[in-house]
This record gives structure tokens, sequence and C-alpha cells, in this order.
């Protein structure tokens, strides 16, 4: 166990050489937090027990930061079936104008901002706060109107569908906003999951249209208050590159898959101008000996180490799948090279 100072991550997020290694990741999983802490998640009751004992975890695995998200404002959808794999239809509530009017949106002022000084009050020294959202733009569109319809929403009604877009930007805008205001936060996360393996869930064309535009008006509003924006997004991004550094002007982005493009190369290509995080692919972290996850992740450090712009972790993030010493083996090569 290291002592935490955000310093460290604001460093990698603003492309700059960390003082040391640097572990960067968006979850964890239940098991890690009950290893880590030693405290049953079962007799956690309400959400700062539960929140202090994923920071406790945080904490102790040697991260600088512990990311959070605000209960109590949201995107409610309906029923979807919970299986690790679900379809993009299931659960959709607006339909047409009429169930869009219908549908009782929340004001992101009413989620429990004073948790923030909850953990504030517990919070190890030299750690900072990372705010997340309850998932993004088009992941939110995607839940309230499902996927294939949509599509269609957007071929028949466009207004309609930028309307759909306009009321989920709008409001996110707004909890980021609200969040950047806390002193004990350090930064944000705006995450929302844009495609897949071979392409975006739009085209390009149709991303810039309806979903981008709001990316940037988020990323604006954690500038400025000062903070750094985080885009975590899932998927092949090499055809909007551009539009995340450039247009959207996000500081760091999250999520590397090796058959998208390894984050060894990601970092080549971008790390002069977008800070990279994470990246060791999470299907190699499970099937890979515990020593290939280390030496991949000790070499990365190595690649970076002297360019800085790189926090070492997942390329994704560290579900309850993840063998614990795969895991371990990864965040042991930042560890042990802080000394």
């Amino acid at each position: 166990m290291r002592e935490p100072d955000f310093n460290n991550l604001l460093s990698v997020l603003e492309r700059r050489v960390p003082a040391r290694p640097t572990l960067f990741e968006f979850f964890l999983n239940e098991r890690l937090h009950e290893k880590l802490t030693g405290i049953p998640s079962a007799g956690l009751k309400g959400d700062l027990e539960i929140n202090l004992q994923k920071m406790q975890a945080f904490y102790r695995a040697g991260y600088d930061y512990y990311d959070v998200l605000l209960p109590g404002f949201g995107f409610p959808a309906g029923e979807a079936d919970k299986l690790r794999t679900v379809s993009q239809n299931q659960g959709a509530v607006i339909t047409d104008r009429e169930s869009f009017k219908r549908y009782p949106w929340q004001d992101p002022a009413n989620a429990d901002w004073a948790l923030l000084d909850r953990l504030a009050e517990h919070m190890p020294k030299g750690m900072k706060l990372i705010v997340y959202g309850p998932c993004g733009v088009l992941e939110n569109a995607i839940a309230l109107a499902g996927y294939e319809a949509l599509c269609l929403m957007i071929a028949d009604d466009p207004q309609l569908a930028r309307d759909l877009f306009g009321e989920i930007g709008t409001r996110l805008e707004a909890y980021y906003q609200i969040a950047v205001r806390h002193p004990a936060v350090g930064a944000c996360i705006s995450n929302d999951d844009w495609g897949f393996k071979t392409q975006t869930l739009f085209s390009p064309a149709g991303m810039r249209a309806y979903v981008f535009p709001w990316h940037r008006r988020i990323a604006a509003a954690i500038h400025a208050g000062g903070k750094p924006a985080i885009l975590h997004s899932c998927g092949h991004f090499e055809r909007i590159i551009e539009d995340i550094i450039v247009d959207m002007q996000y500081d760091a982005r999250h999520s590397y898959e090796d058959s998208i493009l390894p984050v060894e190369e990601a970092y080549e290509r971008y790390g002069g101008r977008i800070a990279i995080l994470g990246g060791i692919d999470v299907d190699f972290v499970c099937r890979a000996e515990p020593e290939e996850v280390y030496q991949r992740s000790k070499a990365m450090l190595e690649r970076s180490a002297r360019r800085g712009a790189y926090a070492l972790g997942t390329g994704n993030s560290v579900p309850d799948y993840v063998p614990d010493e795969g895991y371990f083996a990864m965040t042991r090569a930042a560890l042990e090279a802080s000394g």
C-alpha cells in the first residue's frame, strides 16, 4: 500500500510525467472490494457505507482517487433481462412524441450531492474524488428508445431524435456543472459507450450530428470548473479520434482493446495529444499467465516513463471474471516501481 497523491493522476491528465507510476481503473468488483478492505459487502447499508468500502478498496489498491456516481439522478428505462449480455432494444419507454412528453425527466440538482461532503470527510489524505455519470448521452438515448427504434426515429422523425438527445444532454451537462464545484472533486469521467470492435453505433456523421455536440458541452462544463475531463467509451474510435481530441477536447481517453488497437500503439499514435488511460486488455489479463501480465504492464510503464500522459490499468474495468492474480500482477508493476 502506498499513500495517495492526486497530483500524479493530474500530471497524467495534463500530459506530463507523474512523480511515480500511476494507476487508473473505472471499476473494480465486489470480491476485490472485500479482499482489499476485509469488509463484507453483505453487511453494508446505504450509499455512504457502500461507497466508503469501495473508496477504501481504491486506497488500499494504490489509486490516487475514488470515482463515484451520485445517486438520485438518472434516466430510468423499462425492465430488461439481468444478464451478462443484453439486447439494446429491451426496456424502451419513448416511442413517439406523446411518450416523450410523458417521460418523467429527472433534475440533476436532486441528486444526493451531500454524499460528496460525507465521502470527503473520510477520504484518505492526498486522494480526490472523480465523479462519473449515470451513463452518457448515447447510452441513455438507446436505453430510452431502443437501438433499432432510435435509428428509425433519426430517419423518420429527426426532430424528435434531436429533442431526445437534447433532454439527455442538457441534464448531463448540468450534472457535471454541479459536480465540478465541489472542492473534493479532482476530475470528471464522461462515460458513454459509442461502438463495438469494428465501428461506432452510428456513422461518424450521425455521431457528429446527434451525440458529439453534447459531449463538447459536457467537456466544456467540466473545464469551466477547472477540472480535467476524462472520456470513458468502448468501441472502435480511430475514425472519430480527431473529434475527441480537437472538437470535444477531452483530456484523456479510457477503454482499449487489443482487437481494436493495442494500447501500446494507441500511446504511440495519440499519447502526445491526449492522455491514455489503462489499456491492458481485459481478455489478456484473464487468459495470460500473471507473469505475462506483469511484464506487459511493466513494459508499458517503461514506454511512457519519460513522456508521461499514461496511467496503468485494464483496458476497461475489472469485472468479477478477471482473476485476482492477473489484476494484482498488473498493479504490482506500478506499485513496486514506486519504491
